[in-house]
């Protein structure tokens, strides 16, 4: 489709001659003048002029902030309708239209660039423009005229961008949320499988990076199972207070042009459509000028990234070698590691992990920055707010499942790497302490360090214990098969 500010750029709004067109363009007015718009465009002259002021990212709104923003005006136009206040026929079309959009129709015609007019009344009116448009055209209108349904009267009844726009934002975090909790939890489970699998795997501690006293390979991958659910814990007990909605306060929370009970029963529209626990806010005002919970939800997300870089990291020391590494693990090969060694394999999906949990960081940053940014009755970063969430959401599910699905699922163990680290550790020394006492412990592990000899060896030369003794010493000191 053609982009409407390449035609007209340099016109100004209030001239009084008409702007020249052909076919492809059609001519629609405002209160600022004319402006071209593309003839076969749902949308209308408020977002052809958001297209022509705001080139910054080339990136449209995100899928389920479209789906969210247009079951809003589903709803709204439900209960107007009810209270006498929009025409039946009109909202029945309106409904329709809305309804069209959250099927996945029309999302083309959502153009606006994310970064754009403060609190989001380009998005708003790009929405209420292609309803309106759908709406006379299945009532046998014309594209542009706005009659018999408007973009403003009818479609944003009873509605401001101000309490619109963070509802859809709410929305569509909690679709997403849903979604990366779910994800999380596949992700933990895979671990789980993996622990059970390993979990006689004994191999040798390391704290500081150094040798410390036996554990399992299991133990390891079942405590990041269990952090990775405490985390998906978190995210999800954030959706309690998304779900208050300011949906019906309209310009300021004063519920200015609304039907009688609109809060309360637009929210309960949107808690059927939706199929969340959505209810009006007790203070509608606070929902727009505060994104407080929108921020617990980043930072709870955040929360996951920094775990999940950790856990990353860990996996790609285990995996590392296949010679001069640790090599207690083999993960999956998903492509070549090198352009100029041959047969290298490198631990990509990990490193993807790292990458995109960095980003997830940096947008968590944002997010912190915008909720302090608003002033008095409404936080006018809404836009790029709710871009950097949708973001970090996004690409954190998309990431964890490609890891889940190409790197842990295939992870062998080197279980006789393991075991052999673990009884050539430094760290069993620590496993006489309550035997010989610290001090004489440090000695045999000072011995064994100087000497390149197994602390199992040194034990029996000295005859503080027998071989078969330390071994299960060595053994119960790993908890071998316990947790």
């Amino acid at each position: 489709m053609a982009v409407a500010h390449g035609l007209h750029r340099g016109l100004p709004a209030t001239r009084k001659r008409r702007i020249p067109h052909d076919m492809t363009t059609r001519i629609e007015k405002d209160s600022l003048g004319e402006f071209l718009v593309p003839a076969d465009a749902w949308y209308g002259i408020q977002t052809a002029r958001a297209v022509a002021n705001f080139p910054i990212s080339g990136r449209g709104p995100d899928r389920d902030f479209i789906v969210a923003h247009a079951r809003i005006k589903i709803a709204a136009a439900r209960v107007n309708a009810r209270a006498g206040w929009l025409e039946a026929s009109l909202a029945r079309e309106i409904e329709r239209a809305a309804a069209a959009i959250v099927k996945g129709e029309h999302h083309g015609e959502f153009v606006v660039d994310r970064f754009q007019a403060g609190a989001g009344t380009s998005h708003n009116m790009n929405t209420n423009e292609v309803i309106a448009n759908l709406a006379n055209a299945a009532l046998g209108g014309t594209r542009g005229v706005y009659h018999p349904v408007h973009p403003n009267d009818h479609v944003n009844m009873g509605q401001s961008t101000n309490d619109t726009i963070p509802t859809a934002i709410r929305l569509a975090a909690l679709a997403k949320l849903a979604r990366l909790v779910a994800t999380t939890h596949d992700m933990a489970r895979a671990f789980d499988t993996l622990a059970l699998r390993e979990r006689d795997t004994v191999k040798s501690g390391r704290t500081h990076l150094q040798d410390a006293v036996p554990t399992t390979l299991g133990r390891e991958l079942a405590a990041y199972a269990w952090t990775l659910k405490r985390c998906a814990r978190r995210i999800q007990d954030t959706a309690v207070d998304l779900g208050d909605l300011g949906l019906g306060g309209s310009a300021v929370g004063t519920g200015l042009n609304t039907a009688p009970h609109y809060p309360k029963q637009v929210a309960q529209e949107l808690a059927a459509l939706t199929g969340e626990s959505v209810r009006a806010a007790r203070d509608l005002a606070a929902q727009m000028q505060s994104m407080a919970d929108l921020m617990q939800l980043s930072a709870a997300v955040r929360g996951l990234a920094l775990e999940l870089t950790r856990i990353a990291n860990d996996l790609r020391l285990m995996a590392s070698g296949p010679r001069t590494g640790l090599a207690e693990i083999v993960l999956p090969a998903v492509q070549p590691g090198s352009s100029i060694m041959p047969g290298k394999v490198n631990p990509v999906m990990l490193e993807m992990l790292n990458q995109v949990c960095y980003q997830v960081i940096g947008q968590d940053a944002a997010v912190a920055a915008m909720t302090q940014a608003g002033q008095l009755e409404l936080n006018v970063m809404m836009p790029a707010l709710g871009s950097a969430l949708f973001d970090m959401m996004d690409w954190l599910t998309q990431a964890i499942r490609a890891v889940t699905d190409k790197a842990l699922v295939g992870i062998v163990a080197a279980r006789e790497r393991c075991l052999d680290y673990a009884h050539t550790s430094v760290g069993l020394a620590t496993l006489l302490n309550r035997a010989i006492g610290y001090s004489a412990a440090a000695r045999v592990a000072q011995e064994s360090e100087a000497s390149g000899r197994p602390i199992a060896e040194l034990v029996a030369t000295h005859g503080l214990m027998d071989a078969e003794a330390f071994a299960k010493l060595v053994a119960d000191a790993a908890g071998n098969g316990e947790g």
